[in-house]
């Protein structure tokens, strides 16, 4: 019952907040006064809402025996949709973005439908690589890629740090200068930056449901003690600041983050703005590279009892993720396509953000399937980190700390 309560309101909510998105006319507009009109509801993140508009209107119009469906377009970020949906499974919309480690849950709840044939051949045609590997479980596809830019960098102001190549330089200037280095290392997806950087590693396996059936995980070793102190050590700087929001980045003069708000950096640097892969960092006489998760936003339709409600989500699903759609969304907030034709686009090769991302794409981990719980143990260590509880701790206490992460993470796929 608390379950359900807690879905109707969120439901609620973000209909108050998103039903300015209804796309369509009413009935009485579209003359169909003795039938109740069909509805597609999509979820997209915020940021590109205005844009998905523009792109249902023009698919509308470009396919009229579809217009009788009215499309309802609802604010939700690639990162909560899973969440949404899976409290819900019942009343969870017919397209929806959500970021490519949340598929397995997706599958494993039966709330997205496998590609047809024709438009997984499309997918693997006209997309690349990593997008494809990152739709698919068992090379059964379940989503349309949208971007190839779920990962992160270094944004930074030129004109006051002297060396973005290292992460102890950037510290040092943007102590020298009372500017703030953010990065959300609270968050697990930041925080195996340190950790792989090390060699460490942190993978699960799943089954054709999408359902954990292994792990490996080397948090508990030399690489992980080296990785952890690191972390320590930059929390304790007065410049460190946990975040990775732009509007909690005003005083910055170094930010780690993606593509997605490269508009709002502009903005803050001005003539300043640069970017680069992320540093490295040093420890014990070893230079190490930092590294990270590369991953994916995706495009998912829900199953359907009416097939030919499915052929229209899906004919929709595959023009929001095409070649031209994917160019709007870069040009409008920067998004990084993964159809191979629009990153050979000479805007896109130009990008300040999209080349410090390629620079550090050679150092990055292809992101796979996780947990839920793995977010929220890794944000409990982030905490603790940054909260001090570890700054006077020695080799095997700081040893037993990650030797208790590792055996919580591996438990998650028994």
């Amino acid at each position: 019952m608390k379950k359900r309560v807690l879905a109707l309101i969120i439901m609620s909510a973000l209909t108050a907040v998103c039903l300015s998105g209804c796309l369509g006319g009413s009935q009485a507009e579209s003359g169909k006064d003795s039938e109740e009109p069909d509805t597609i509801e999509i979820w997209i993140s915020e940021s590109v809402k205005t844009d998905t508009q523009k792109q249902v209107q023009d698919f509308m119009e470009t396919n009229p025996d579809m217009d009788h469906y009215d499309i309802i377009i609802k604010s939700v970020g690639e990162d909560d949709a899973a969440d949404a949906i899976l409290m819900n499974t019942d009343d969870c919309p017919d397209l929806y973005g959500f970021a490519q480690d949340q598929l397995a849950r997706l599958v494993s709840e039966d709330t997205i439908t496998p590609l047809n044939q024709e438009d997984a051949a499309w997918v693997r045609d006209q997309n690349d690589t990593g997008s494809v590997a990152a739709s698919s479980i068992d090379d059964t596809l379940y989503a349309y890629p949208l971007t190839s830019d779920n990962g992160y960098f270094l944004y930074y102001d030129k004109s006051l740090i002297t060396d973005p190549g290292s992460l102890e330089t950037i510290l040092a200037d943007c102590e020298k200068a009372g500017k703030d280095f953010c990065m959300e290392i609270s968050n697990g997806w930041y925080q195996t930056s340190f950790f792989f950087a090390t060699g460490c590693r942190l993978k699960y396996h799943t089954d054709s449901k999408g359902n954990f059936t292994a792990s490996t995980v080397t948090y508990a070793s030399p690489e992980g003690l080296t990785a952890i102190k690191e972390l320590i050590q930059v929390s304790g700087s007065k410049a460190f600041k946990d975040t990775c929001s732009p509007s909690k980045a005003a005083n910055s003069a170094a930010i780690v983050d993606g593509t997605w708000n490269s508009e709002e950096y502009k903005k803050l640097y001005g003539a300043n703005y640069a970017c680069a892969k992320l540093p490295s960092f040093e420890s014990e006489g070893t230079t190490y590279q930092m590294s990270g998760f590369g991953g994916f936003k995706l495009l998912g339709t829900r199953p359907q009892h009416d097939q030919t409600k499915l052929a229209v989500c899906q004919a929709l699903a595959r023009y929001l993720s095409g070649k031209e759609a994917q160019l709007a969304r870069f040009r409008s907030r920067g998004w990084g396509p993964s159809n191979k034709e629009a990153q050979n686009d000479d805007s896109v090769k130009s990008d300040p953000a999209l080349s410090a991302l390629n620079a550090q794409l050679p150092y990055m981990i292809p992101q796979g399937q996780y947990p839920y719980n793995y977010w929220i143990v890794s944000k409990t260590l982030g905490q603790a980190i940054i909260a001090g509880e570890y700054d006077k701790a020695d080799d095997k206490e700081l040893m037993e700390v990650l030797q208790n992460f590792q055996r919580t993470c591996e438990s998650y796929a028994r």
